[in-house]
């Protein structure tokens, strides 16, 4: 028999990544959890330490993404804002990004250049310091062009951090715009589909969007949608919290522009990956002022509220679809754009 290996599938972000995590990397570890803080059972966006009056909260992401130089965005600016919003996920204030940078013998050094602005600018929009990190060459087609890790370090007031599990009935879905925007440009540029003056990722550090409503209050769980999209975020979300969301299907924004490339290849935009999107689930009262004071930020002009949390069908998240039927948006089995984060 075979041995088992790795597939494209395992690192997808989907169910089939989550059981690899669970069965072999989780399965593995001895000691997981430091300072009484979140840790690694919780699989969450990041992991806590508790100090004094304080949590710190780190969260780690590796970037392989294809093309480097993309509609909207490139590697430097996905390493940044992509381990930045997971941290601003868990509710802390982002302060420092460490990073690792593997690049292929032979790469040009004024791409290098361009990518490390693109990263400083990003972290600088939200006034984050790049404090440090690690650069390795690997010899020539023994990597394909570059990898950056980033690590996020982030600041919250003990108590205040916000998990993935704690949606509860009655809370409101927020999402902060629009979906499906990031892979799709990623597709179209790589694949040459001429949608590339139309399409633009949404990769954006959105920090001030978030931290708007949790000023506002009610915040019970975030979740940012990058690989499996909106319908991974939000199964992860209601499965944790054991709870089911209700989404109604005129809420949710998507470009006619990703829909029509999605149509045409055969994709479900509720599954592609967004990189400027949180999905928020706010106390019911609290809802429409955290609504309003998002949509004030520079990356949140487009939120919506998009849904309901429920106590029924707990575990489950339902599409209420404009002509009245209701369907199952199912966790996929793994991101189906390979290579966009």
């Amino acid at each position: 028999m075979a041995e088992d290996v790795i597939e494209l599938t395992h690192g997808g972000g989907g169910t089939i990544m989550e059981q690899l995590i669970r069965g072999v990397i989780v399965s593995g570890v001895s000691i997981r959890k430091a300072l009484n803080g979140v840790g690694l059972d919780e699989l969450d966006d990041g992991a806590s330490m508790k100090l004094m009056d304080y949590e710190i909260v780190v969260s780690m992401d590796g970037h392989t993404v294809d093309p480097i130089f993309f509609p909207g965005g490139d590697i430097g600016r996905l390493a940044a804002a992509g381990t930045l919003n997971d941290v601003a996920m868990m509710g802390a204030r982002p302060i420092a990004l460490c990073d690792s940078i593997i690049v292929e013998e032979g790469f040009p050094i004024s791409d290098l250049r361009r990518i490390i602005a693109s990263m400083d600018k990003t972290a600088k929009e939200i006034g984050v310091a790049i404090v440090g990190g690690d650069f390795k060459v690997m010899p020539k087609e023994r990597l394909d062009q570059i990898v950056i890790t980033t690590c996020g370090i982030g600041l919250a007031k003990r108590g205040q951090i916000v998990v993935n599990n704690g949606a509860k009935p009655g809370d409101k879905v927020i999402v902060t715009g629009s979906i499906g925007d990031h892979g799709i440009a990623l597709l179209a540029a790589r694949e040459g589909l001429g949608f590339e003056t139309e399409l633009k990722s949404d990769v954006a550090p959105i920090w001030e969007t978030v931290n708007a409503a949790l000023e506002v209050g009610g915040v019970n769980a975030m979740k940012d949608p990058t690989r499996g999209g909106l319908a991974s975020a939000l199964n992860e979300i209601a499965g944790k919290s054991k709870v089911s969301i209700w989404l109604q299907e005129e809420g949710i924004s998507i470009k006619e522009s990703v829909k029509a490339a999605s149509e045409m290849l055969g994709l479900d935009p509720f599954e592609v990956t967004c990189e400027g999107v949180a999905a928020i689930c706010v106390s019911q009262q609290q809802a429409e002022e955290a609504l309003e004071a998002i949509q004030n930020t520079k990356y949140g002009k487009g939120a919506q509220i998009v849904g309901t949390v429920k106590a029924e069908k707990p575990g489950y998240v339902l599409l209420e679809t404009v002509v009245g039927g209701t369907r199952v948006i199912e966790k996929p089995l793994g991101e189906p754009i390979p290579r966009v984060c």
